[in-house]
C-alpha cells in the first residue's frame, strides 16, 4: 500500500475516521462520509448526552468569537461581559459557569481551565485556539465519566488538534470596526525516503487578529497565535510534540448600569470607566505518545507551560471609594505542568478496561488583587504565592452482558495539596484533601436502532486555594470563614438515542445535578465565590438530519430548573438560563456555493435570589454565504443579522455614579450584544 504525502493519524483515546477532505487524499482507502453530530454512536456511547463534532462542522459555523465554537455542544451558550481578550461567559444545564467553573475544557491533553485564578475559579480562555487546527471536538454532560475529575460536574469538552493538514491555508479576513485576521498554516512532509512505512511531518501556523469592536471606546484588541507540531508514526507507535504561543492585549468596555443608558448619560455601547484594559499570554509545550498492542493500547501525554494575565475592571464605579473610584487590578502569573498515562485492555466481544493516572501542578507567583485609579495602583488588597497539586487515578470499563445490555462502571480517586504563602501570615497555610467518585452507565439495546441509557455518578470541584486557608478578610480586616477544599457533586441522567428514521439522529436526556456548594459569580466583585448547595433538573432534546452529503439541519432544545438549597424562599440561582434553543441549516458541496444559517435563543433568567428581577431574552441569528472553486474560497459572514439590541450578559447589584447618594443604587448592569456586523474572508488552499 502506498501512503499519501500527508496522512492524518489521530492521537486521541477515542478514534474518529478521517474527514471528507482528508479521505480524498488517501487513494487506497474506502471513501468515508463524515456527518459530525449526525454520526451514529449506537453501540459506543455510554450516555445520550455524549457527542462529537468534526472539523468541517466546526468551520462551517459563522461565529463572532472563537469561544462560540463550544456552542456546537447542545445547550451551551457563549457570551462576553468585558473585553475581547477575556475568557467568555459559559452557560449550560442551568449553570451560569462564569468563565468556566464546573465545565472542563481541554486542548488535546492540556487543560484550559485554571484553578485558583485571579479572576475566578476554573477560568477557561479559548483565545489561544486556532479554529482551523481543530480536527474534532468531543463533548459530554454530567459527572458520569471517570476520565474527567475537577471542574466537570456540568460536563466537559475536548478540542482535538489535527496531526497534519490536508492542504496549506492562507487566509485573510476583514470587516467592520477595523476587524482583521490573517492566517498562514501548512504541513511539511519530512517522512524518510525509504519504504519502511514510517511517516513524520511538521505542521505550523501563525495567526494575527485585530478588532476595535463597535464600542464608543475602541477595543484595540490584538491577538497573536503560533502553533508548531511535530508528528511521527513508526510501526505501532505514534508520537507528537506541540508548541503553542498566545499573546494578547485589549481595552475593555465593562458592563454598564441601565439607569445611565435610560437617562442619556451614555448610549448602549458606552462606558463609565474608559481606562480599564487587560493583557494575557499563554505558552505551552505538549507531548503525546501512543502504542497499539495486540490486546489494546497504552497512551501517555505531558504538558508544561507559562501563563500570565493582568486585568483592570470597574463594576461599581464610586460605591466603595467616592474619591478614587472602585477600579481594581487582578494579576495572575504561573507555571503549570501535568500529564496522564493510561492503559486500555480489550478482552474481545466489546469488553474493555481502562486504567489511568493523571496529575496537575500549578505554581502561582504573586497572584494579586490591587486597588487602582486609571490603572495606577493605589493600594494592595492581597498578594499570594500558591502551589496547588493534584493526583487522580481512575478505572473505567465496558462490559457487554448480552446483545441488548452493557454496563460502563467507573471509579475515580483524587488527592489535592494546597499551599498558600500570603502577604498576611494569618491567611497562609497548607491543606490536603481527597475524594472518591464512583460512576455507572447502563445501556439497553439497541432495539430498532434505538438505545436507552441510565447513568449515575459522583463528581466534585475544587475551591480557590486562597479561600481554603483564609482566616481574615483582606479588605475589611474582619474574621473570615474558610471554604471546603473539595466540594461533592452528584447527578443522574436518563436518556434515549434513536436512529430509527433514515439519516436522522435524535437524542433526549432527562438530568438531575446536585452540588453541596455552588460556585456563584458575584457581579460587583468580578469573581466567583463559594455559595450554598444547589440542585438542577431538566431535559435536553437534539435532532440532526442529514438527508444527503450537502445538506444538514439540526435543532437543539434545553429546559432546566435550578434552585439554591437551605436558604428559604429566596432560592433562585442568578443567571441560571431556563430555556435555550439552537437551530441551524448548512448547505454546500466541495465546490460551488455553500452557506450556513444559525439561530440561538436563550430565555429571560433570574438575576436575584428572590426572583423579582429578570434579564431580557436574547435571540441572535448569524449567517454565512460563500463560494468555493479549485483551491480558492470566499465567504461573507453577517453576524446578528436582525440587528437586535440584545444583551450578552446582565447582572443586578449596587453601584454608585458621580453625584449619586452614598450607598449607591440597585440596578441591572448589562453588556450589550454587538450590533449587526459584516466580515469578508478570502482563503487559498495550497
Amino acid at each position: 500500500m502506498k501512503f499519501p504525502k500527508y496522512l492524518p493519524i489521530l492521537l486521541s483515546s477515542t478514534i474518529f475516521p478521517a474527514t471528507a477532505r482528508e479521505t480524498a487524499e488517501i487513494g487506497d482507502l474506502d471513501t468515508l462520509v463524515i456527518t459530525g453530530k449526525a454520526e451514529s454512536l449506537i453501540g459506543s456511547a455510554g450516555t445520550a448526552s455524549k457527542g462529537q463534532a468534526n472539523r468541517e462542522e466546526l468551520l462551517e459555523r459563522p461565529y463572532l468569537r472563537r469561544g462560540e465554537l463550544l456552542e456546537v455542544v447542545p445547550g451551551v451558550v457563549i457570551t462576553q461581559h468585558s473585553g475581547d481578550g477575556k475568557a467568555n461567559q459559559y452557560f449550560v444545564r442551568g449553570f451560569n459557569l462564569d468563565h468556566g467553573t464546573d465545565f472542563s475544557i481541554r486542548m488535546d491533553g492540556q487543560p484550559v481551565n485554571f484553578v485558583t485564578h485571579a479572576h475566578g475559579q476554573g477560568y477557561a480562555d479559548l483565545n489561544p485556539l486556532i479554529p482551523e487546527l481543530v480536527d474534532s471536538l468531543d463533548y459530554l454532560k454530567g459527572p458520569f465519566t471517570a476520565e474527567l475529575g475537577d471542574l466537570s460536574t456540568a460536563g466537559g469538552a475536548r478540542f482535538n488538534f489535527i496531526d497534519t493538514l490536508p492542504q496549506g491555508i492562507a487566509s485573510v479576513g476583514i470587516g467592520e470596526n477595523n476587524y482583521f485576521r490573517g492566517l498562514l498554516a501548512d504541513t511539511i512532509d519530512i517522512s524518510p525516503a525509504n519504504d519502511s512505512g514510517d511517516r513524520s511531518a511538521l505542521t505550523y501556523a501563525l495567526e494575527y487578529n485585530y478588532y476595535d469592536g463597535p464600542w464608543d471606546k475602541e477595543g484595540n484588541s490584538q491577538r497573536i497565535n503560533a502553533f508548531l507540531k511535530y508528528f511521527q508514526q513508526s510501526g505501532q507507535d505514534t508520537f507528537s510534540i506541540t508548541a503553542m504561543a498566545y499573546d494578547a492585549d485589549w481595552d475593555s468596555t465593562d458592563q454598564v448600569p441601565t439607569r445611565e443608558i435610560r437617562n442619556g448619560g451614555i448610549d448602549r455601547l458606552g462606558n463609565i470607566d474608559d481606562s480599564v484594559r487587560g493583557d494575557s499570554s499563554r505558552y505551552s509545550l505538549m507531548a503525546e505518545w501512543e502504542r497499539e498492542l495486540t490486546d489494546g493500547k497504552v497512551h501517555a501525554d505531558v504538558y508544561f507551560g507559562r501563563y500570565d494575565m493582568d486585568l483592570f475592571s470597574n463594576f461599581t464605579y464610586f460605591l466603595n471609594d467616592p474619591v478614587n473610584g472602585d477600579q481594581f487590578e487582578q494579576e495572575d502569573g504561573r507555571w503549570f505542568l501535568g500529564g496522564e498515562v493510561n492503559r486500555l485492555w480489550e478482552f474481545g466481544g466489546g469488553n474493555t478496561l481502562t486504567v489511568g493516572l493523571q496529575t496537575r501542578n500549578d505554581f502561582i507567583s504573586d497572584i494579586g488583587l490591587y486597588n487602582t485609579t486609571d490603572t495606577v495602583r493605589t493600594s494592595t488588597v492581597r498578594v499570594d504565592d500558591v502551589t496547588e497539586t493534584s493526583v487522580g487515578v481512575y478505572a473505567t470499563g465496558n462490559y457487554v452482558v448480552n446483545d441488548w445490555f452493557r454496563m460502563q462502571p467507573g471509579l475515580r480517586a483524587d488527592a489535592f495539596y494546597f499551599d498558600v504563602d500570603s502577604d498576611d501570615p494569618r491567611n497562609s497555610g497548607t491543606e490536603t484533601d481527597g475524594i472518591v467518585s464512583p460512576k455507572l452507565n447502563l445501556v439497553f439495546g439497541p432495539w430498532q436502532e434505538t438505545e436507552i441509557y441510565a447513568s449515575a455518578g459522583m463528581g466534585f470541584h475544587s475551591n480557590d486555594a486562597r479561600g481554603v486557608t483564609i482566616t481574615v478578610d483582606p479588605a475589611t480586616g474582619l474574621a473570615a470563614d474558610s471554604v471546603d477544599p473539595l466540594v461533592r457533586t452528584y447527578g443522574y441522567e436518563l436518556g434515549v438515542r434513536t436512529e430509527a428514521f433514515e439519516n436522522i439522529v435524535s437524542t433526549v436526556s432527562l438530568f438531575y445535578l446536585h452540588s453541596d456548594s455552588e460556585l456563584l459569580y458575584v457581579g460587583d466583585a468580578g469573581t466567583s465565590e463559594a455559595g450554598p448547595a444547589t440542585e438542577r433538573y431538566g431535559i435536553e432534546w437534539s435532532t440532526y438530519w442529514r438527508p444527503n452529503e450537502w445538506l444538514m439541519i439540526d435543532n437543539e432544545l434545553t429546559l432546566s430548573e435550578g434552585k439554591l438549597l437551605g436558604v428559604g424562599s429566596e432560592n433562585e440561582i442568578p443567571g441560571s438560563v431556563p430555556f435555550t434553543i439552537n437551530t441551524g441549516i448548512t448547505v454546500g458541496r466541495a465546490e460551488g456555493l455553500f452557506g450556513s444559517l444559525r439561530s440561538r435563543y436563550f430565555s429571560p433568567r433570574p438575576l436575584t435570589e428572590d426572583g423579582t428581577v429578570d434579564s431580557r431574552q436574547s435571540w441572535q441569528i448569524n449567517g454565512r454565504l460563500g463560494y468555493r472553486k479549485n483551491d480558492w474560497e470566499v465567504a461573507v459572514d453577517v453576524l446578528n443579522i436582525l440587528g437586535r439590541d440584545d444583551n450578552d450578559i446582565e447582572y443586578f447589584y449596587t453601584s454608585r455614579l458621580p453625584g449619586e447618594a452614598a450607598g449607591g443604587v440597585d440596578d441591572i448592569h448589562l453588556h450589550p450584544a454587538e450590533p449587526r456586523t459584516v466580515r469578508l474572508t478570502l482563503t487559498r488552499h495550497f
